[in-house]
């Protein structure tokens, strides 16, 4: 007989051994009531997506809206829904008249029905997807053994190719819906929702049942752009009109409050369709190159430098130098763009005339280090941090060498390669009073983020007063200047390099054009450029006209009173 001590712990040890195994039974029958009975549903619908091999945009995404001057919202990506047509091939006993009468309610492709009839061992082949809900009402009177319809939800853009770079598209290629590009990438998690019990572990499966069995989930959220539809629906009338009267490989056009970084238009070509992006052959046209492509910009550098020796209290507007055409540096030869001398010249006529004679004379007294330093603060050397994917950031490596001829060709814009958007920012600062801020598409209700001051207020207003000066007395012959608005601008025209690195064409050019108004307290920044614009040599040439008209737009459309 057993000491009463190890019986009681016998006894205790066969309690805890059928308490275990009670609770293990308690798991599994728990849990095959959650996969059988709670999650059959969700495991149908998920098994027939995978047999499909094709995902859907869930209904659960949320809506892309653009944003009216007014407040009011409008949908740049939503959810349609509607109807997905299949069949089960081994079910169909007369392809030939299955084909008529399904192709009677909703166009089909008989070379694409033949094909899918014939395999016999696959019980779900689509046929055709986006079906109204007419069409899939006859489809279910028709009675076919075989043929099947189901609700199916699909990512739709009202706009179409309305800022497509910037909206970005969903694609259904892979079982789940992805965002690709834009928006739709930058935010895909915030878009598309989460569940709960998504990645939840065995150690709160009753919790997990518990949130299940109340149906706590979490729905995709909605997002509201900075884009104005009104404005980008403009600019991108304009940049077809400038595509089809100059035949430019790519271009661009921006609009931006300096004073708080948000975009409201931006357009881009070539562009694409977001609805059928499928289409789409060529992959590089979804890149948005604003942000994920660079390029030598040319004399719309040429401000920064003039700022920046302005600020160190180098150089005053009056300063003067002798232009002579050209200049020696080492072994290159730099010139103005027609080689021409002028003679004494101004600081404001350097920017007036886009001399590049000038522009190296500012960098000369500035000095190489200031200079470096000046255009880092300018963020040539980083990214935006622009709330769109991709977002590269601009190579100065050419100032790491030392050699003055890279400090040179730099401070016209040529050798050192940028964003756009790093461009366009740093343009801003000369006109919100010399705050290097962070763009976004996105509207958010916190105040803009400033990055950094770059240059002083003071040195702000006086810029802003040397390019006014420049579209009043000189820009394209006074195309750009308006009576009762101050208007500040300049214009690029840069040459493109060559693709084995080995110096620039010579008659392909990049145009640039940008601008801001009013231009003392300036409600809008304006950039614009041509890639390789056929028939034309100087950006003033083909994009002041442009720009004015954009202009006009905007102080029509936004009521913005005059400062003269």
């Amino acid at each position: 007989m057993l000491p009463k001590t190890l019986s009681h712990l016998s006894t205790n040890r066969v309690r805890g051994i059928i308490c275990s195994v009670f609770l293990i039974l308690l798991i599994i029958v728990s849990r095959l009531f959650f996969i059988q009975i709670v999650k059959y549903k969700t495991y149908t619908q998920l098994a027939e997506l995978q047999q499909e091999g094709n995902g859907n945009a869930s209904n659960k995404r949320g809506e892309i809206y653009f944003e009216n001057k007014d407040g009011s919202i409008v949908p740049a990506a939503t959810t349609n829904t509607g109807y997905l047509l299949y069949i089960n091939p081994k079910l169909i006993q007369n392809e030939e008249v299955v084909f008529e009468k399904i192709n009677s309610i909703t166009p089909i492709d008989k070379e694409m029905f033949t094909k899918i009839v014939s395999k016999k061992n696959d019980p779900f082949e689509i046929v055709k997807h986006k079906l109204g809900q007419d069409e899939a009402e006859k489809i279910k009177n028709l009675s076919i053994e075989g043929v099947e319809v189901k609700e199916e939800d699909w990512r739709y853009y009202p706009g179409g190719r309305l800022a497509s770079h910037v909206v970005g598209f969903v694609s259904t290629i892979s079982k789940k819906p992805e965002g690709r590009y834009g928006i739709e990438k930058q935010y895909d998690g915030v878009l598309g929702g989460t569940t709960d019990t998504a990645h939840t572990s065995s150690n709160n499966f009753l919790d997990a049942l518990r949130r299940e069995l109340k149906n706590e989930k979490e729905r995709g959220q909605n997002i509201t752009l900075t884009i104005e539809p009104s404005v980008e629906q403009f600019i991108e009338g304009e940049l077809d009109a400038l595509q089809k009267k100059w035949h430019p490989s790519a271009g661009g056009i921006l609009i931006l409050e300096p004073a708080t970084g948000k975009i409201r238009g931006m357009a881009a070509i070539p562009n694409f369709n977001s609805n059928e992006y499928q289409k789409e052959k060529d992959f590089s046209v979804f890149l948005n190159p604003f942000v994920e492509k660079i390029f030598e910009l040319g004399s719309v550098f040429k401000p920064l430098t003039m700022a920046s020796a302005l600020d160190q209290g180098l150089v005053t507007p009056d300063t003067t130098y002798v232009d002579r055409g050209e200049l020696k540096i080492g072994n290159a030869t730099i010139k103005n763009y027609d080689g021409k001398a002028r003679g004494v010249r101004t600081m404001t006529q350097i920017l007036e005339e886009s001399l590049n004679t000038g522009a190296v004379f500012v960098m000369q007294r500035l000095g190489k280090e200031k200079f470096k330093d000046y255009f880092q603060k300018f963020g040539f050397s980083e990214r935006t941090g622009i709330d769109v994917p991709g977002e590269l950031k601009g190579n100065l490596t050419n100032l790491e060498s030392g050699r003055e001829v890279e400090f040179a060709t730099a401070s016209f814009g040529q050798g050192i390669a940028v964003t756009p958007i790093e461009l366009i920012m740093a343009l801003s600062s000369l006109a919100n009073g010399g705050r290097l801020i962070q763009p976004s598409v996105v509207e958010n209700a916190t105040p803009a983020k400033i990055i950094r001051q770059v240059i002083k207020p003071e040195t702000s207003q006086t810029i802003t007063k040397m390019l006014v000066d420049v579209v009043d007395m000189s820009l394209a012959g006074g195309q750009a200047k308006l009576p009762h608005y101050s208007i500040a601008a300049k214009t690029g025209t840069a040459q493109i390099h060559k693709e084995n690195g080995k110096g620039y064409y010579d008659n392909q050019y990049l145009h640039s054009f940008f601008g801001y108004f009013p231009a003392y307290d300036p409600r809008f920044l304006i950039f614009m450029f041509l890639m390789h614009p056929q028939g034309v040599q100087y950006a003033s040439q083909s994009l002041t006209e442009s720009f004015r008209k954009i202009v006009d737009f905007s102080i029509n459309y936004y009521t913005i009173p005059p400062d003269r």
